[in-house]
């Protein structure tokens, strides 16, 4: 098992440093906001992209583009947050956020916080 999670952490690392800077440190910070909300997530690489599960469901996933960060929820978690990012291009279950503007890092906290308190009363 610690073979399996090692290789992951290491393709994670790999994707990440696969960009320039700017991104990078984008990538790098959303990696340990996971981490720092849901400390339980296990993290993974699906669908060509760092992903994160808690308690077993799909938490969030996020990828860099040459002029954005996706960041990917379920549609239901953005919608209950729309209205306040709506200055950033979005669809049902993903918001782009630009390279050249700094992280809205409070919401992209509530968005994950507000999720993973479902997933925990679900429990």
């Amino acid at each position: 098992m610690a073979f399996f999670i090692s290789n992951i952490m290491n393709e994670i690392d790999k994707y990440i440093a696969s960009f320039p800077s700017d991104t990078e440190v984008k990538l790098n910070t959303l990696r340990q906001l996971v981490f720092q909300l849901a400390p339980d997530a296990v993290e993974d690489f699906a669908y060509k992209m760092p992903s994160y599960k808690y308690k077993k469901r799909p938490l969030v996933y996020f990828a860099g583009y040459k002029n954005h960060i996706g960041f990917y929820m379920k549609p239901m978690i953005l919608d209950r947050f729309r209205d306040r990012f709506s200055e950033y291009k979005n669809a049902k279950g993903s918001v782009q956020f630009p390279i050249d503007v700094d992280l809205p890092i409070d919401l992209i906290s509530e968005m994950i916080l507000s999720w993973k308190n479902d997933l925990d009363s679900m429990s």
